[in-house]
């Protein structure tokens, strides 16, 4: 598997990875998150692109066009909360699973979720954790998408996942 510099504009990364069981947009300013995350997806075998902030994902989503987008909150020029909601509001992206992976307060849960944001993963958080919740939302949005929710394991619309929540939030139901 050979590093790749994908076509679209500016700095974003991907590494083709033949038969990739998805791909997935993760967007975080910090490049270590960005590569934490990258590195543990791929080695679950999905293919990832990363950008730096909103402003870029929005710039690289039509033509990524992931299965999945990860967002972190405080980003520069634009934050998780504004992007998903741009997101949300193209009618290309929205149907698109949206994460906030971020250390965020009950105020930007409360914001993500209005915007319509699928699920939270707390930083700091467990590689495994980040995984699950990866193949569930993008299982969930395979199997029937935003309007099939409701039911099998994967975690309800909104979860909050932290250390060691994420088994516990497919059963627990809210």
């Amino acid at each position: 598997m050979g590093k790749t510099r994908t076509r679209w504009p500016g700095p974003t990364y991907s590494r083709v990875v033949p038969g990739a069981s998805g791909r997935v947009l993760v967007v975080d300013d910090n490049k270590v998150i960005r590569q934490l995350i990258r590195v543990n997806l791929e080695l679950e075998g999905l293919e990832v692109v990363t950008a730096a902030d909103g402003a870029e994902c929005l710039d690289v989503v039509h033509q990524v066009r992931p299965d999945l987008v990860t967002l972190d909150v405080a980003m520069p020029r634009l934050d998780g909360i504004r992007t998903a909601a741009r997101l949300r509001a193209d009618p290309r992206t929205r149907d698109v699973p949206l994460a906030i992976i971020s250390a965020c307060t009950q105020y930007e849960v409360e914001a993500g979720l209005e915007v319509g944001v699928d699920a939270f993963l707390a930083k700091p958080f467990e590689p495994a954790e980040l995984v699950g919740m990866v193949r569930q939302l993008i299982e969930r949005e395979r199997s029937g998408g935003r309007q099939g929710a409701g039911g099998g394991s994967a975690p309800p619309y909104g979860s909050v996942l932290g250390a060691g929540e994420a088994e516990r939030a497919g059963s627990a139901g809210g």
